[in-house]
């Protein structure tokens, strides 16, 4: 396998953990609420996950317990920032520390441990094809993601539920003039990306790279925020982010593969780089983002 072909196979597999987060942060700022707590999310689904699958509890049951554990969390959040009207931002840097410190306290005993991942599905023919071929052997968790963000996006664009959230969003007073339940809505909304957050975490630990290190998360709890930025809150453009983000950190490990002559601190860090250029491009175009920009984003909401 040439470095074209393992960064085709695996790109969809590095873009999960992105993708998951990024479609729960979506959803919680489509409704009005900036969680900036995504990466302690991440890091407790992580270990909560790990520490079920490793004592034979079964991947479906160590998501679950992830996506349940990190909904807790970000209700704790919901509960301070929504009912008690703190702000947002403070609020969501509290609740990451909280959940990495948990996610440091639980994980200390299982340091270097690995457990068993999931096996690849492949579709028939299509996983024969040269090159690209790759991209159908992919694992369950990918393919349900790949579901979820069609499923994600047919709620928007075509459900009232979809529309009901985007108003709370774009103007909770008119929406609660309509007798929408504004604050129940946004709890809702995170509660939903905590459990995306979760399942995230819970990929990262015990499929994608199924052994447990503290920190293994590494920031792309903060990637995946950038993503929704990155994609303008639309699901198509924050997947085919998600994609772009996992094929350059897979980039990286190829050209370290390859011994190519350049740092590999530097090439460990070509996601964050890419992540600084991508903001600082779709920040300077004002229209882009007044267009699909929440207008009552990370404000608080009063009765």
């Amino acid at each position: 396998m040439n470095a074209l072909e393992f960064i085709v196979a695996g790109m969809l597999a590095a873009a999960t953990p992105f993708l998951l987060a990024a479609l729960g942060e979506m959803v919680a700022e489509r409704a009005g609420v900036l969680n900036l707590g995504v990466e302690g999310l991440m890091a407790l689904g992580a270990i909560i996950a790990f520490i079920i699958v490793y004592h034979g509890g079964g991947h479906l049951l160590g998501f679950l317990a992830a996506g349940l554990a990190s909904a807790a969390l970000s209700l704790v959040f919901a509960v301070i920032a929504l009912g008690f009207r703190a702000n947002q931002v403070a609020v969501g840097l509290a609740i990451g520390i909280l959940g990495q410190g948990l996610s440091a306290l639980f994980g200390k005993t299982y340091e270097s441990l690995t457990v068993k991942g999931l096996p690849k599905l492949s579709l028939p023919w299509l996983s024969d094809i040269p090159v690209i071929g790759g991209l159908f052997a992919q694992d369950v968790v990918v393919w349900l993601s790949l579901a979820a963000t069609v499923a994600i996006w047919a709620v928007f664009a075509y459900t009232k539920t979809g529309l009901v959230v985007r108003a709370v969003g774009e103007n909770p007073k008119a929406a609660h003039a309509l007798g929408y339940p504004v604050i129940a809505v946004r709890f809702a909304a995170v509660a939903f990306g905590g459990v995306l957050a979760g399942f995230a975490g819970a990929y990262a630990a015990v499929v994608y790279t199924p052994l447990w290190a503290d920190g293994m998360i590494a920031g792309r709890g903060w990637i995946a925020i950038a993503l929704v930025v990155f994609g303008t809150w639309l699901t198509s453009r924050i997947f085919l982010g998600a994609c772009l983000f996992g094929a350059v950190s897979l980039a990286s490990l190829a050209a370290q593969a390859t011994g190519l002559d350049v740092s590999s601190q530097l090439l460990s860090s070509l996601p964050y780089i890419v992540t600084i250029i991508v903001l600082g491009i779709i920040s300077s175009n004002r229209r882009l983002l007044k267009l699909n920009g929440v207008a009552s984003l990370g404000e608080p909401f009063e009765q």
